[in-house]
């Protein structure tokens, strides 16, 4: 049985930690307590951050630049932060991102990126740090997924099969060692208050669900992992929302879905003719 979860004095790795959810992770965290690992491909981000949370909270912050898109770069990771003889305790696989357009006109290098962040680094990630909080009896993973989870959604077909991936591993995982004292979270957003709109080519008004802030996915993911929760999807419309996927066939679902997205062509299109959810050095197209 699992008992209350405490944050101050244990260590946290964060993955995509230089902005949005990551960003809000790691300043919930440092907040509490918790020493942290702050990932990311932008170190000049990441120093400064890590400055300021040691300067306000006390706590230790240490910083390792990876672009966790590249082949190995999970397991290059794990050995750095075993070489600094640091011990995680909490794994927040944050880091993702998306593309937007038709499947054929992707570049299938972008995509194959896509899916090497989305679900690979997340897998040999886990791999790595997980035996160790067992050995302990005691630690935490949570993994961003996405509502995008729950359906296939056209025009976005790699990243919603991503994040069913994220959310499918997360909860099987959940069942595997929630009596060995491990927590294992999938997070569940909806439209999240970053980039995301301005890059596919829509406005927020556009989108079902309401608007949340970073803040508050992380307030809503820290309270669901302090329950032992399996999965969390933020926000009471969300939540109907996922929960409705269960009573429609997919195929009339993934056409709902599809619907929300514009299809007019915009300026900035990449080369192959998709569009990456990010335009920020740190993709956090959740």
């Amino acid at each position: 049985m699992l008992l209350a979860y405490h944050y101050r004095g244990k260590t946290a790795l964060i993955t995509g930690a230089s902005s949005g959810i990551g960003l809000a992770f790691a300043q919930a965290l440092a907040a509490r307590g918790m020493q942290l690992i702050l990932v990311a491909r932008s170190e000049e981000r990441l120093r400064h951050l890590a400055s300021e949370l040691r300067e306000r909270h006390g706590i230790q912050a240490e910083v390792i630049v990876s672009d966790l898109s590249r082949e190995g770069a999970a397991t290059q990771l794990a050995r750095a932060v075993r070489e600094r003889g640091l011990n995680v305790d909490l794994l927040i696989n944050n880091a993702g991102f998306g593309t937007y357009g038709p499947f054929a006109e992707q570049s299938a290098e972008r995509e194959h990126e896509e899916i090497m962040l989305n679900v690979t680094a997340l897998v040999d990630l886990t791999h790595a740090l997980l035996p160790a909080m067992l050995a302990r009896g005691e630690g935490a993973v949570i993994n961003l997924a996405s509502l995008a989870a729950f359906l296939p959604i056209p025009h976005m077909a790699v990243y919603a099969a991503t994040k069913a991936f994220v959310l499918s591993f997360s909860q099987a995982l959940w069942t595997e060692y929630r009596r060995q004292g491990l927590r294992v979270l999938a997070v569940c957003p909806g439209p999240v208050a970053t980039n995301f709109f301005a890059v596919i080519g829509t406005s927020q008004e556009d989108m079902p669900g309401g608007i949340l802030s970073p803040e508050q996915v992380v307030a809503a993911s820290l309270r669901a992992l302090e329950r032992g929760r399996s999965q969390v999807v933020p926000g009471l419309l969300n939540k109907l929302m996922a929960f409705s996927t269960h009573l429609v066939p997919r195929t009339l679902g993934a056409r709902v879905a599809g619907s929300f997205l514009p299809r007019r062509t915009q300026p900035g299109r990449s080369a192959a003719g998709g569009r990456s959810l990010s335009s920020t050095p740190e993709p956090q197209a959740h």
